[in-house]
């Protein structure tokens, strides 16, 4: 889907929802779900990545594939699955949260936006992280995971295929259980969801290495706690008493609540193929 060259950028903007926030014009950006901005320059990125062949696995709307290519790297591919109807669905789940993510995806819209407004040359394919391979889309230098392992049923298998094009660093930045993380911090475990909609496991630190060391990466450097900070257009549950109360009354609840005043705990591993 590309975006339309005669609707005001303001007009089109607000007729989507969005993921990232971006500054798409000079006072204009996007109502994300997490305005990522400040978050990007303390993840452990190579200062310079001239030259560099990297490619952004579930790239969305881009914005960390367009922060590779603004530090200097000489291509980026973002592979995505447009059509939420092919994720990783749990058996049962709800017609109405399907359709209500196919518009938040709106068929990759988003991409196109920004790819218009700031005349980046960021190439997007359509392609499961699951069928990454080697004949379709060459090898890499770097390549970014962010936010995508909790909606995977086989986290580990993917990021066998991630390996499976890589020739150099990975930097995996996903979602943590927080508390399972403080409680337990040298024990894998992971809590798991799957009831409805895709997301799947919820590992603590500990174990999102492991799924790493299993897929065959290393650390290449020290892990680190993140937290991805709430956009305009993220929930922000009341803080009166009562209303806060009924959202501390369940798992989800706590979880949106703490989200929107301190941002999503991720983790971030910078890694390397194990030789």
């Amino acid at each position: 889907m590309a975006a339309d060259p005669e609707q005001p950028l303001s007009d089109e903007i607000a007729s989507q929802g969005w993921y990232a926030t971006f500054e798409l014009a000079p006072g204009v950006e996007t109502p994300g779900w997490f305005d990522l901005r400040s978050v990007a320059e303390k993840l452990p990125f190579p200062a310079d990545m001239s030259g560099m062949r990297c490619l952004d696995v579930g790239t969305f709307e881009g914005f960390w594939a367009l922060h590779m290519h603004r530090r200097g790297a000489r291509e980026v591919l973002g592979v995505d699955l447009l059509d939420p109807a092919s994720w990783d669905w749990p058996v049962g789940s709800d017609e109405a949260v399907v359709s209500a993510l196919e518009g938040r995806k709106r068929g990759g819209l988003g991409f196109e936006t920004v790819r218009a407004a700031l005349d980046h040359p960021v190439e997007r394919r359509e392609l499961s992280v699951y069928d990454l391979d080697e004949e379709r889309i060459g090898r890499f230098d770097f390549a970014y995971l962010g936010s995508l392992l909790v909606h995977l049923r086989d986290p580990v298998r993917a990021l066998e295929r991630v390996r499976s094009v890589l020739d150099g660093h990975l930097l995996l930045c996903d979602l943590v259980h927080l508390p399972n993380t403080v409680r337990r911090p040298w024990t894998p475990m992971a809590q798991l969801d799957g009831r409805g909609r895709p997301w799947w496991w919820r590992p603590n630190l500990a174990a999102l290495l492991r799924l790493a060391e299993a897929a065959g990466f290393e650390p290449a450097d020290r892990p680190r706690l993140v937290f991805l900070p709430p956009g305009a257009a993220h929930p922000r549950p009341s803080l009166r008493p009562r209303a806060a109360l009924r959202a501390l009354r369940t798992g989800a609840g706590r979880e949106v609540l703490f989200a929107s005043r301190f941002g999503a705990p991720h983790a971030a591993l910078l890694l390397r193929p194990r030789r």
